[in-house]
């Protein structure tokens, strides 16, 4: 199967910055979808950003030009960098990858980002 571990979280002050990891094992091959969504409290889950075979990327509106997702397949581990955030990004990130060897998704357990002043 496919486990997913994410670190990097935290508390930080509206402006800052913070980087996201996300390191996969199992059966990973690096045409499988990657990505992070997030879900704060109150809301549905929602995509933030994703990376799929070929290395093309897709972003929420909300994020684009502030986050950037990256993908190392040697490590088998995709980054989010989160810069110029706000209150409103405030949520637990979520690491999702869809393995095409199981035809299968999978999540970590998530990380809380908090905005915060």
């Amino acid at each position: 199967q496919v486990q997913l571990v994410e670190s990097g979280g935290g508390l930080v002050q509206p402006g800052g910055s913070l980087r996201l990891s996300c390191a996969a094992s199992g059966s990973i091959f690096s045409i499988d979808p990657m990505g992070w969504y997030r879900q704060a409290p109150g809301k549905e889950r929602e995509l933030v950003a994703r990376v799929v075979s070929g290395g093309t990327t897709n972003y929420a509106d909300s994020v684009k030009g502030r986050f950037t997702i990256s993908r190392d397949n040697a490590k088998n581990t995709v980054y989010l960098q989160m810069s110029s955030l706000k209150p409103q990004d405030t949520a637990v990130y979520y690491c999702y990858l869809h393995s095409t060897y199981y035809g299968a998704d999978y999540w970590g357990k998530g990380t809380l980002v908090t905005v915060s002043s």
